[in-house]
């Protein structure tokens, strides 16, 4: 499927609910088969949970600088991206199509990727993944912005 992976000094780390349960499993399976580590916060099952018991780990990792980039999934992807968020480290895009997954990470030095599981195909999901790290930053002009970001 796709022939480029950048081969990462760090982890990956995924967390989702219940309603992204499925989609991290096969985001997991993909990272894993394309030779990335990966650690899964959970959760495990489709039975109802709090995403923020699952996402908050994601952000403590970036913050603790045990992962380079992180995965964040629920059903709308708004919840998980307002959750990592909180994290001071922690730039967290919420995407829905492969163009935003780029520009985030070039433009914006995102670090942490949302996907909606219910408003996306798990294909589109993938390609946002692999959009999103195989892009780099661009600095420049954007440097100055993202410096900007955080209180």
């Amino acid at each position: 499927m796709h022939s480029t992976h950048k081969k990462l000094n760090g982890s990956i780390s995924i967390g989702s609910d219940h309603a992204g349960y499925e989609y991290k499993t096969i985001i997991v399976n993909y990272l894993r088969e394309h030779g990335y580590d990966v650690v899964d916060h959970g959760c495990h099952n489709i039975h109802s949970v709090d995403y923020p018991d699952f996402i908050h780990p994601v952000g403590k990792d970036i913050d603790d600088q045990r992962s380079l980039f992180g995965v964040v999934i629920c059903g709308s992807g708004n919840g998980a991206a307002m959750v990592a968020n909180k994290h001071l480290g922690v730039r967290c895009a919420l995407c829905w199509n492969v163009e935003l997954a780029q520009l985030s990470r070039q433009h914006n030095d995102a670090n942490v990727i949302s996907i909606p599981a219910r408003f996306v195909t798990s294909e589109v999901a993938i390609e946002m993944i692999h959009a999103f790290l195989t892009s780099s930053f661009e600095g420049g002009r954007h440097q100055r912005r993202v410096e900007k970001i955080n209180l």
